[in-house]
C-alpha cells in the first residue's frame, strides 16, 4: 500500500531538488501548477495543446548534418525512414575496440562493486560511474542526429547494461519515461557482441509508434488524489499484448554485430526475445534520451523524472 501513496514520493522528492529544479521552469512554460516534486501523470495535460506547446523552430533537416552525411546509402535511407518506420539503423557505430573498452570497464564497475545487477539483468547508470564509458558515447556529430529526430535537444537521461537478453515483454518507452508534449524520449541500444536469435535479441514493431500513446487511463490505472493506480505493470503489459494482436503487426528480431546501433522512437513498441541458450551472453547498453525543453516524468509511478548530470 506504501507504494501508492502519492505524498511518500512527493517527500522523496522535496530532498531531491537540485535533479529536479530544470521542472520549475518548463512547468511554468507549459502552464503546470505544481511544484516541481509534485506527482505528475498525463492527466495533468489533458487541456493543453501539445502541438502549440511544441516549439521546433530552428531545427536542421537531417539531411544537412555531418554525421547523416557521413554514412553510407543504406544507413541514409534507414535514418530517412525513421518518421515512418519508428526506428533506424547504424552498422558499425563503434569499432572493436571500442566495443572491448566498454564491456573491460562493466568487468572492472562489476568487481569493484560500484554497479550491480538490478530488476534480474539490468546493470543501471554505468554511464555515471564511468568516465571511459560516457567518453566512448560522447558524439557531438550524433548528438546532431538525435536532435534532428527527438525534434528539440537531446540529454542523456540514463543508461541500462547488460550481460544477458533482458526478455522484456512488448511494451513502449513512453509508460516508463513519459514527456510533455508527447514523443520527446529517443532510445539507443548498441550491441556489445554478436547477437543472433539464440543469446536473446531485440524485437520491434516496424510503425507501431505511430499507434496511440497509452496511458494509465488506457487500462484503468489513473488513481485518485492520495493513491497511485492499483493496476500496476503487469495490467499494461496484458494491454500491449491485447493492442497488438488487435492490430496484426508483425514482430522483428534485431540481428546485430558488435558495434551496430539500434535507435527507436519513443512509442516504437519493443521488447525481448527469450534467451534461448543460457551459455551464451547477449552484452548490450541502452541509453535513453529526452526532449530537455520537455516534461519528463514516469507515468505508472506519476513521478517527476530525476535528472542527473552526466557531463561531469
Amino acid at each position: 500500500m506504501l507504494r501508492r501513496v502519492k505524498l511518500a514520493y512527493e517527500v522523496y522528492n522535496f530532498f531531491r531538488k537540485k535533479e529536479l529544479e530544470h521542472n520549475i521552469d518548463l512547468f511554468r512554460k507549459y502552464g503546470v501548477k505544481k511544484k516541481y516534486y509534485s506527482s505528475i501523470s498525463s492527466e495533468d495535460f489533458k487541456n493543453i495543446d501539445q502541438e502549440k506547446a511544441l516549439d521546433t523552430s530552428g531545427l536542421k533537416s537531417v539531411k544537412d548534418i555531418s554525421f547523416y552525411q557521413e554514412q553510407d546509402a543504406e544507413t541514409q535511407k534507414s535514418i530517412d525512414s525513421f518518421e515512418d518506420e519508428g526506428f533506424c539503423i547504424i552498422r558499425n557505430f563503434l569499432n572493436a575496440e571500442n566495443v572491448k573498452s566498454i564491456n573491460d570497464e562493466i568487468e572492472r564497475l562489476l568487481d569493484a562493486k560500484e554497479i550491480e545487477f538490478k530488476y534480474n539483468s539490468k546493470l543501471m547508470f554505468a554511464i555515471h560511474k564511468s568516465k571511459v564509458i560516457r567518453d566512448l558515447c560522447s558524439n557531438h556529430k550524433l548528438d546532431e542526429l538525435l536532435n534532428t529526430l527527438i525534434r528539440g535537444k537531446a540529454k542523456l537521461f540514463q543508461s541500462i547494461n547488460f550481460k544477458s537478453g533482458s526478455e522484456q515483454d512488448t511494451h513502449s518507452d513512453s509508460i516508463h519515461m513519459t514527456t510533455f508534449p508527447l514523443g520527446g524520449l529517443l532510445g539507443v541500444w548498441i550491441a556489445l557482441e554478436d547477437i543472433t536469435l539464440k543469446n536473446g535479441p531485440v524485437h520491434y514493431y516496424p510503425r507501431s509508434h505511430k499507434l496511440p500513446y497509452y496511458m494509465n487511463r488506457d487500462y484503468d490505472n489513473v488513481g485518485g488524489k492520495f493513491l497511485l493506480g492499483d493496476k500496476g505493470y503487469a495490467a499494461y503489459e496484458k494491454m500491449i499484448d491485447q493492442k497488438v494482436e488487435e492490430q496484426n503487426i508483425q514482430k522483428i528480431p534485431f540481428l546485430a554485430k558488435a558495434g551496430d546501433m539500434f535507435i527507436w522512437h519513443a512509442n516504437l513498441l519493443h521488447g525481448g526475445e527469450p534467451h534461448l541458450d543460457k551459455s551464451k551472453t547477449r552484452k548490450s547498453m541502452v541509453l535513453h534520451y529526452f526532449d530537455s525543453n520537455r516534461i519528463c516524468y514516469h507515468e505508472i509511478t506519476q513521478r517527476p523524472a530525476l535528472i542527473k548530470n552526466y557531463s561531469q
